[in-house]
């Protein structure tokens, strides 16, 4: 069997890649490898079944702000598709998408499921040929005819003028990939929580704070955001944040390290301080364990007056400068020993893969073999949490499919 195109991956961008190619070129004969029983594995699964699509930032200078790895890269792909574009092209199949606060964008029905259906009936209606359980075990390009045989697990022969590689970090093709000539940076996981073996921490588990201020001193590396006090430690977007920035430096050191945490949020804690300050001016006879700080949560607050070692029974009125000492370094360098990390949820996201030195980012296509195109976690992209590693996805499917689709990137010179 001959194809247009034979697409080793039903990813996100793989599936995307596939159905943009059939908008560009009709007609064109198109197939999709898929290793494991179901499509779109990944897509079910990404923001707690919801499907957080992409993030709502349309400006691609400030969007590849987002991306530790590859941000550079990506600048000239997403000033031609961002997520606006995205957001037009499921508005056109009838998928409404709603932004929360954060910018987060999701389809309003808030289940993944709406955008595997979408993608299975745009498949369907351009006749692009899905086959799972279907493992592609080699792939050569036959330099007499201009095709790309693949080979199958079952010794099944394929053919393609063009073929693309969206099966994220799978060992196996990586393995092909690095044979081919093609430079593999080693995946490290990213995007993780971190552990921490603190028995009254861990006693605030679903205690969340809006805005800190957490770092890493041992890596110079500081983010703020959300967090999360977890059964086992901590997480929330600004420790996922720290988690994706220094995914390769906390690979290095064994998830052991010291992590800070500025729980007033600010990076000046003196206003934060004074209205504390000003609080306990003004209820000098309250304890101070009792106090209601404005954006700490009560059981917190008693916390970190224990981590100051206040007494339980002290007012406003007894707080002296050694108190005042010791509360203002627990609110503003509280630290923490970190002995391990946990996965996100269940979405796995990794750094590393192949060299973006060895593509041409125009076109997401190989610069070691012209004709394979690769997309999605197969690269060495990745970002912080939001929807900007699925939005990598589809600017790639976007551009690979309009190269493909092109007659002259057909006829590029291969070795």
């Amino acid at each position: 069997m001959t194809y247009d195109l034979i697409v080793i991956g039903a990813g996100a961008g793989g599936c995307f890649t596939a159905i943009r190619l059939a908008e560009f070129s009709p007609g064109a004969r198109i197939c999709i490898l898929e290793a494991a029983k179901r499509p779109l594995s990944k897509v079910e699964i990404s923001g707690g079944g919801r499907c957080n699509v992409t993030h709502a930032c349309y400006d691609p200078e400030k969007l590849i702000n987002y991306y530790p790895r590859g941000s550079h890269e990506l600048l000239f792909p997403f000033q031609q598709f961002h997520p606006g574009d995205l957001t037009d092209w499921f508005r056109k199949r009838g998928v409404r998408l709603k932004t929360e606060e954060d910018g987060r964008v999701f389809p309003v029905t808030d289940s993944s499921r709406t955008i595997i259906d979408c993608f299975l009936q745009e498949m369907q209606k351009h006749k692009i040929s899905l086959r799972t359980s279907t493992r592609a075990v080699h792939w050569q390009y036959n330099t007499d005819n201009g095709f790309w045989d693949i080979k199958l697990f079952d010794g099944e022969m394929l053919r393609a003028k063009n073929l693309l590689i969206a099966a994220g970090s799978d060992d196996r093709i990586w393995k092909l990939l690095k044979q081919t000539g093609h430079h593999l940076i080693p995946p490290v996981p990213s995007l993780f929580t971190f552990n921490i073996q603190h028995k009254e921490l861990l006693e605030l588990m679903g205690v969340s704070k809006s805005l800190v201020r957490v770092s890493i001193p041992s890596i110079k590396l500081l983010t703020e955001g959300p967090l999360l006090i977890t059964h086992w430690g901590m997480s929330g977007p600004a420790i996922l944040k720290l988690s994706a920035w220094g995914a390769r430096e906390l690979y290095d050191c064994g998830y052991v390290f010291d992590l800070a945490v500025n729980w007033t949020g600010l990076e000046d804690p003196a206003p934060f301080i004074n209205m504390i300050k000003t609080q306990m001016d003004e209820n000098q006879k309250r304890q101070i364990h009792k106090l209601i700080i404005k954006d700490i949560p009560v059981r917190l607050w008693k916390y970190l007056c224990i981590r100051a070692e206040i007494p339980e029974f002290m007012s406003g009125a007894e707080f002296g400068k050694k108190q005042w000492k010791r509360l203002s370094d627990v609110l503003t360098r509280d630290t923490y020993r970190v002995t391990g990390k946990s996965t996100f949820k269940e979405e796995f996201v990794t750094a590393g893969g192949v060299d973006l030195s060895d593509v041409d980012m125009q076109k997401f296509e190989s610069k070691i073999q012209p004709g394979l195109f690769l997309v999605g976690e197969v690269l060495n992209i990745d970002a912080v949490t939001g929807g900007f590693n699925f939005q990598a996805a589809w600017t790639g499917a976007h551009l690979a499919a309009k190269a493909i689709s092109d007659p002259s990137t057909r006829e590029t010179v291969r070795p």
